[in-house]
């Protein structure tokens, strides 16, 4: 009767472990995946590792490629304008809530999150200033009160945390800006304005898709080069 609920719970772990090196480069974009390698990694047995990268798959961090088995796929400018449009909107909500709702926990626990978010700058870890951008917006996402906000925004955050590695290791002057910009939002929070809340939400979600495209397009044009060059290679050592 253990057996399913142990198995999930390793495809769960195995599904974790794989997609956290996607999220911070250590498995870079059109790395391939092997599966015996994996399980051998991770000490599993290939079943978890291949139930795995079919959820992976699913959501899109993996693709299958030919002649080449599963690779992880490159980030998509698209895409990133697609989830952000609809964070851009899930985002302004949660800050008119949080405003409405929760003006006095903002107040209460929302400098430490702030803090928290320059002290990541400070340290210049990546996956630490990652950590604390979603965890102030998922706060923001609490102070909201609306369950199904929430849900509509768990999907996300993998993605964002894909994002934000990718653009972070190469460009780190947006993290001030980003914090900056977060400390204003909690201001209005605290305010009880859930107009200008709302707003700066929406401004700030906006702003960092902008400059998110900037960096996933020049990535995509140095993937297309180097495949090119691959190819390239290919032919001539054939």
């Amino acid at each position: 009767m253990t057996g399913p609920a142990h198995v999930q719970t390793l495809v769960e772990q195995v599904y974790e472990r794989i997609l956290l090196e996607i999220c911070e480069g250590t498995l870079a974009p059109n790395a391939r995946l092997i599966q015996d390698e994996l399980a051998a990694a991770y000490e599993v047995s290939r079943q978890p590792v291949q139930q795995a990268l079919m959820l992976l798959r699913d959501r899109g961090f993996v693709a299958d490629a030919p002649k080449r088995g599963v690779v992880v796929t490159p980030l998509d400018a698209e895409v990133l304008r697609d989830v952000y449009e609809v964070r851009e909107v899930l985002d302004g909500l949660a800050c008119r809530l949080a405003a409405q709702r929760a003006s006095d926990r903002a107040r209460a626990e929302g400098d430490v999150l702030i803090r928290q978010g320059q002290e990541a700058i400070a340290s210049g870890s990546v996956a630490r200033q990652i950590t604390a951008d979603i965890a102030f917006h998922r706060f923001i996402y609490a102070c909201a009160g609306n369950a199904s906000v929430e849900e509509a925004a768990r999907p996300h955050w993998h993605f964002v945390r894909r994002i934000m590695g990718a653009v972070l290791r190469v460009e780190r002057r947006i993290s001030s800006d980003i914090w900056s910009e977060h400390a204003a939002i909690l201001d209005a929070i605290v305010a009880s304005d859930p107009d200008r809340a709302e707003r700066l939400g929406r401004d700030h979600i906006a702003r960092a898709a902008k400059k998110f495209a900037v960096h996933v397009q020049a990535l995509q044009a140095q993937a297309g080069a180097d495949q090119k060059r691959r190819s390239l290679a290919h032919r001539a050592a054939g």
